[in-house]
């Protein structure tokens, strides 16, 4: 009997509970406090708007008026993306308009010194042989890829290095080929058109290898 009347009053609570959620009105939201004229109300960091990033800050509106007969110039090239916003940032505040592009390159990485390829793998290593009998001992040769079967004697990034060792060799009685090593790099230019008399290069804060060129003003 007990055990019966706790379970009956049990649903009785929840059937009150029930009801009391169906029947009762939510409370109204408090108004917001009256804020004096002229003062702005609080904002979430959430919902102000982003600030523009560094980069559109500096390449933002540009303020000079273009020229009735403008130059147009084109300098370059800059070697890095660094480089690039560097130059871009100084030369805005003072050009009508401006921009940047990016042109494949080819950079200088050092030189080579090899004996060209031999007819086998063999050949090779007979060369190879020959240079050790003759006391040479930095050689290397290669197994595969485009330079396969010839004999390496060094990566040399000064020129004067490299043609040292191509005499070395040579008095031995080598022949040996120096080439440039070289990869795919990028360059970047800016385009730009100011007053006729526009002075760039103090402006820049590394004008060193930077090259004006005159350009038709589209």
């Amino acid at each position: 009997m007990i055990l019966r009347g706790l379970a009956v009053l049990l649903i009785c609570l929840n059937l009150g509970v029930a009801a009391w959620w169906a029947l009762h009105d939510p409370p109204l939201p408090l108004a917001p406090p009256a804020r004096d004229d002229g003062v702005g109300s609080l904002v979430l960091l959430g919902e102000a708007e982003a600030p523009p990033s560094p980069d559109a800050a500096e390449l933002g509106a540009v303020p000079v008026p273009l020229p009735a007969e403008p130059a147009c110039l084109s300098l370059g090239p800059f070697g890095t993306p660094a480089e690039l916003r560097a130059a871009m940032a100084a030369l805005t505040p003072g050009v009508a308009r401006i921009q940047f592009r990016e042109v494949p390159a080819t950079q200088l990485r050092g030189y080579r010194v090899y004996l060209p390829a031999a007819g086998s793998r063999e050949a090779a290593l007979a060369t190879a042989r020959q240079l050790a009998a003759r006391g040479v001992r930095d050689y290397y040769v290669v197994t595969a890829g485009a330079q396969e079967n010839t004999v390496s004697l060094g990566l040399f990034r000064d020129l004067g290095n490299a043609n040292n060792r191509r005499e070395e060799l040579a008095a031995l009685g080598f022949q040996a080929v120096l080439e440039p090593r070289t990869e795919d790099a990028a360059q970047w230019w800016i385009d730009l058109a100011a007053e006729p008399d526009f002075e760039w290069r103090p402006l820049l804060p590394r004008s060193t290898g930077i090259e004006a060129r005159t350009v038709a003003c589209e």
